[in-house]
């Protein structure tokens, strides 16, 4: 027996797989397991542990309510990982813990008052390296008085906020090393800036961080000495980083990222005995995955080759590059989005997370010898053999001389013969992209009767800088269009009714719903997410539209006043017809509250039916992140919406 999924299906139901580690003998995976408790009203994550085949799975952790991070170390007998048990009350207090991989209790490593991240051993097994937020006004980490007023906030610089963390004044991402021995630790970095995913030299001697600036949208490549706490710095301060590997030797660094934001990273090696940056590659066409995105570094395979995880089009892939010419080669590719990148020491078996249309929250094991790929577990197909996923077919269209890619969502029961509402949902970034994954938005749509297309429209990341630039200093133009002549096309479609369609999108996405309703009327319904919808106030109060509206918009207001006028959709607004729910959540630092506040003062002065859901506390991220009652709410409300004036 089938059914359509409901909100609360698809919030509690689902497994989450993720962070999938291999041993060094390659015979072992290690990974965290998540799932929201509908009695908790929280998500629990426990560590698993499989055979490479996903034979033997078994839970590993049963304390605590987090448990994160698992790491090997070197010789693949202990395994480091993060976790909230202990009897510390302080919210976000975590532990770092190590046990042995042959049996017995986790032994407590050293502790924080707040969370701990980014575990990397030491190649000789003694110590980690990992990430902790430092206060300079806090170092001890005392907990405050809850009784006390609170500290007045006061800052001089630019990247005093962050979406997730709200008020940062001067508290900053640390690399601290702890002794496992000892239980010794030293903060190894001390200026208030970010120090990020520490890796480790081969001989131990330095450590290779990200260092991230203006709220992240720059970022460096910085060399640490492990004695003396050194810094040498790689890369110009407007360039990015989005990940790095050291040689086997430890001569050189692999990395991935630019010499300025496009959007689009490239390869560079780093020569650490002339101190000198070689370009690679020019316009690498597979974007490869970021640490700074909770992916992987890359892998050495030999001296000059380097085995990477990359997506082209929307679809994930295993690409090597040669270092000595630059050439890259797919070794595979799938119609899936896969996560993170973990090898045997032998660099046989890649493992990774694995998610798609039909799928989500997966491990798959890649043999590179014979070119096979298994996924591994199946912590969900029961909940898909009851709720089947949309069924689901890639569509072109050549405009304006590029090729725009999308994805036409049908209810897993489609019946050809009948007419269905079509919903457009559109990315945010705006250089994110759609492709081959599991979205509980689209999918519950789906399953609910409606048709759902997808669009990776010009400025979508995953097909190379020209394509990624395009929608620089053009948003609302040509962007938009491709929209439109997306609709057209699978409204050409018999089964389409086009007297019943909708928008929906968030961030980017909910800048181009708010920009899309008022410019036509031939939308019956909208769902906007975190709009971009005032540009000249979202300029000053977003945490970095400071760096990425002069990036995106063209310079800062008073450089371009016509433009953001012209490219906002709060100048449109007074000609909005379409309904539109107006979803928000209120400690959003990206794109601001008042975003969301303005654009609901426009349409009710504008008489148009408009409502405004706002959720207490929600970051950016709140729709993956948020509580799950929250992440309910919020797909009852786009459904209903949609159900209410499309159906």
């Amino acid at each position: 027996m089938t059914s359509s999924l409901t909100p609360e299906a698809l919030v509690y139901g689902l497994k989450t797989a993720g962070d999938p580690q291999l041993s060094p003998d390659g015979e072992h995976i290690v990974f965290t397991l998540s799932q929201a408790n509908d009695e908790t009203q929280k998500v629990e994550t426990q560590l698993w542990i499989s055979d490479r085949d996903g034979g033997n799975q078994r839970q590993l952790t049963r304390s605590g309510k987090g448990n994160g991070t698992p790491r090997w170390s070197p010789d693949g007998s202990q395994i480091a990982f993060v976790s909230d048990r202990g009897e510390d009350e302080r919210k976000g207090a975590r532990g770092l813990f190590v046990m042995s991989f042959a049996g017995g209790d986790a032994r407590e490593v050293t502790r924080h008052g707040q969370g701990i991240s980014n575990l990397a051993w030491s190649p000789d097994g003694k110590s980690i390296a990992y990430n902790s937020e430092f206060d300079p006004d806090n170092p001890d980490e005392e907990k405050r008085d809850p009784e006390a007023a609170p500290p007045v906030r006061v800052t001089s610089r630019i990247d005093y906020k962050q979406d997730g963390m709200g008020y940062l004044g001067d508290k900053r991402q640390q690399v601290y090393i702890v002794d496992l021995a000892s239980g010794e630790r030293r903060k190894l970095t001390g200026r208030p800036n970010d120090f990020y995913f520490p890796v480790w030299s081969p001989d131990g001697k330095a450590i290779a961080a990200a260092l991230p600036n203006r709220n992240g949208m720059n970022s460096q490549l910085v060399l640490l000495d492990i004695a003396t706490g050194a810094e040498t710095v790689i890369g110009p301060e407007t360039g990015t980083i989005s990940s790095w590997a050291w040689s086997p030797s430890g001569d050189r660094i692999v990395y991935t990222g630019d010499v300025a934001q496009t959007w689009q990273s490239d390869f560079f090696v780093y020569h650490v005995d002339t101190g000198g940056s070689r370009r690679i590659t020019e316009d690498l066409q597979p974007l490869p995955a970021g640490m700074m995105f909770g992916s992987a570094a890359p892998v050495w395979l030999d001296d000059d080759r380097v085995l990477f995880n990359g997506t082209r089009a929307g679809a994930s892939g295993l690409y090597v590059i040669d270092l000595s010419d630059g050439e890259v080669e797919r070794s595979h590719r799938h119609d899936a989005t896969s996560g993170g990148l973990s090898l045997d020491s032998g660099n046989r078996y890649a493992v990774q997370t694995h998610a798609s249309f039909d799928s989500t929250g997966e491990i798959s094991v890649y043999d590179r010898e014979s070119g096979k790929l298994s996924v591994i577990t199946s912590f969900n197909e029961e909940f898909l053999n009851e709720h089947p996923p949309a069924r689901w077919e890639q569509i072109e269209i050549e405009r304006n001389g590029y090729t725009i890619e999308s994805w036409l969502l049908k209810p897993h029961d489609f019946d050809e013969s009948k007419q269905y509402p079509l919903v457009m949902t559109i990315h945010g970034g705006p250089n994110g992209h759609y492709g081959y994954n599991y979205e509980p938005v689209q999918q519950i749509l789906a399953s609910n009767g409606f048709l759902v297309v997808l669009s990776n429209p010009r400025g979508s990341s995953s097909y190379g800088r020209e394509f990624t630039m395009q929608v620089s200093e053009d948003w609302g133009g040509e962007d938009y269009q491709d929209l439109m002549a997306v609709v057209d096309t699978v409204l050409e479609r018999p089964y389409a009714d086009g007297d019943r369609t909708g928008i929906e999108g968030y961030s980017y996405g909910g800048y181009m719903t708010s920009w899309i309703i008022g410019q036509t009327e031939r939308f019956k319904a909208c769902v906007c997410g975190a709009p971009c919808f005032d540009l000249e106030s979202m300029y000053g109060t977003s945490d970095i539209s400071h760096t990425f509206g002069e990036l995106q918009w063209g310079g800062q207001h008073h450089q371009s006043p016509e433009w953001y006028r012209d490219h906002s959709p709060s100048t449109f607004a007074h000609k909005a017809t379409t309904p539109t729910l107006i979803i928000h959540g209120e400690a959003d630092e990206r794109c601001p509250i008042g975003q969301g506040e303005q654009m609901f003062i426009a349409l009710k002065k504008a008489g148009c039916e408009v409502e405004f859901a706002r959720y207490p506390g929600g970051a950016h991220g709140f729709r993956r992140m948020g509580p799950p009652a929250h992440r309910e709410d919020l797909l009852g409300r786009t459904l209903g919406w949609m159900k209410d004036h499309l159906m």
